[in-house]
């Protein structure tokens, strides 16, 4: 068992509403990416039993088509669930001190702000619906199991 390796497990699901509105740029090769930062609240009880309020403020990056779809369809105080995984990045500022930061490369945004479909002729009420869209080219749902971790010897004995 001493052998046993921990699954590398990196693995993040926040909800939040934009601080500011997204920013959109391309890389030299003309991949879209999108940054934002949500503000996620948390509620909780004091010592008092008084309800507080803490706000988290959460960075995310986008690539591709997602970011794309971000571009359209988000702006400050849009609401949004994010799922995705954590990324640091380094780099030098201008003044020449080292940066960090840790934030979510998302894999899938649920935007949770309502929005009208058009009036197709099926349901010709013009319903409003929330939208999810997916970075299709990062994701590999084969590959969706712990069981790739195991070692034969653990994978028979669960079976």
């Amino acid at each position: 068992m001493a052998d046993l390796k921990m699954p590398e497990v990196n693995y993040v699901i926040v909800s939040g509403n934009l601080t500011k509105d997204p920013v959109f740029r391309q890389t030299t090769n003309s991949t879209p990416v999108v940054n934002f930062s949500i503000a996620s609240n948390r509620k909780y009880k004091d010592s008092s039993n008084q309800w507080q309020e803490d706000v988290c403020y959460v960075g995310i990056v986008a690539w591709n088509k997602l970011a794309e779809s971000c571009r359209e369809r988000l702006r400050k105080g849009s609401a949004v669930l994010v799922d995705g995984e954590l990324q640091s990045r380094n780099w030098k500022s201008d003044e020449g001190y080292n940066r960090s930061i840790v934030e979510i490369k998302a894999r899938r945004i649920q935007f949770l702000n309502k929005s009208k479909r058009p009036n197709n002729g099926e349901n010709g009420n013009g319903d409003e619906e929330p939208a999810v869209f997916v970075d299709d080219e990062s994701i590999d749902f084969t590959e969706d199991s712990f069981d790739k971790f195991l070692s034969t010897e653990e994978s028979d004995l669960i079976k």
